[in-house]
């Protein structure tokens, strides 16, 4: 994980002042660190028995889509508002900047799925647990959520006190 480390980078005020975003694209760029981030954001999750890994909006489609590559399942993404063609529900809910919502697809989850879900970041919660939502209002169960980067000085664990967590990377922010 230490050489995890100094493939994500920090940038400062952004998307707003105070916010310090950080950068996976040097990560993505090294294909042998991103085998081993894969490899260990679905370790814990083998033998569970998952039927599918849901990603979030955009960063949780790379991890999710290749979490689920490897974990020989499908993959559901979650997305902004009107991306999707079909029926979907929605689910808006707060960030750490403003307000958002996520949709999925109406039939993307049946009654009784197990579902892992993936991100590249928690910080405060929002997203992750809007996506829990998602996927229970379908009838899924969400097994775990799984992150490269978790920022614990933001508490997003406490909005998903129920919910195992795995995360790759604890970082004070």
């Amino acid at each position: 994980m230490k050489q995890l480390k100094t493939k994500i980078r920090d940038i400062p005020d952004f998307p707003k002042a105070g916010i310090t975003f950080k950068d996976i694209t040097p990560l993505l760029q090294d294909p042998a660190t991103l085998r081993c981030v894969i490899a260990e954001l679905i370790e814990p999750f083998k033998d569970t028995n998952i039927t599918a890994v849901a990603g979030m909006e955009a960063r949780g489609f790379i991890f999710g889509s290749l979490a689920a590559w490897e974990l020989n399942v499908g993959f559901i993404p979650l997305r902004k508002p009107g991306k999707l063609p079909y029926d979907v529900k929605r689910v808006d809910y707060s960030l750490e900047y403003g307000e958002a919502s996520l949709e999925v697809h109406i039939d993307a989850i049946k009654e009784g799925d197990r579902i892992l879900l993936v991100d590249d970041l928690l910080a405060t919660g929002g997203t992750a647990k809007a996506s829990c939502k998602l996927v229970e209002m379908l009838g899924g169960q969400v097994i775990a959520c799984a992150f490269v980067i978790e920022l614990t000085a933001l508490n997003g664990r406490d909005q998903l006190a129920n919910t195992p967590i795995h995360s790759l990377i604890k970082d004070a922010c």
